[in-house]
């Protein structure tokens, strides 16, 4: 299942900032990052393919231009 749209998201930040996601919310409810399982860059943007505590897998896009993330692909375990 597809899903696209804006997101909170609270960052581990190392030796630089939002380095990757730790924890989300989507409306109410709020998910913790169990683990990191993929990641790759552009030019002003990262993407992040986390499994998160619901054990549903996430591809979360930050845009680092605009300062902004969104939630790009669900999968729910289920299927």
């Amino acid at each position: 299942m597809t899903k696209s749209g804006k997101i909170n998201v609270r960052c581990y930040s190392g030796y630089k900032a939002n380095e990757r996601p730790v924890c989300f919310s989507i409306g109410e409810r709020s998910l913790n990052v169990e683990e990191l399982i993929d990641q790759w860059y552009g030019p002003d943007y990262s993407y992040f393919k986390v499994r998160a505590d619901d054990g549903n897998m996430y591809i979360l896009k930050y845009d680092e231009f605009i300062d902004e993330w969104e939630m790009n692909f669900f999968q729910d375990k289920r299927v």
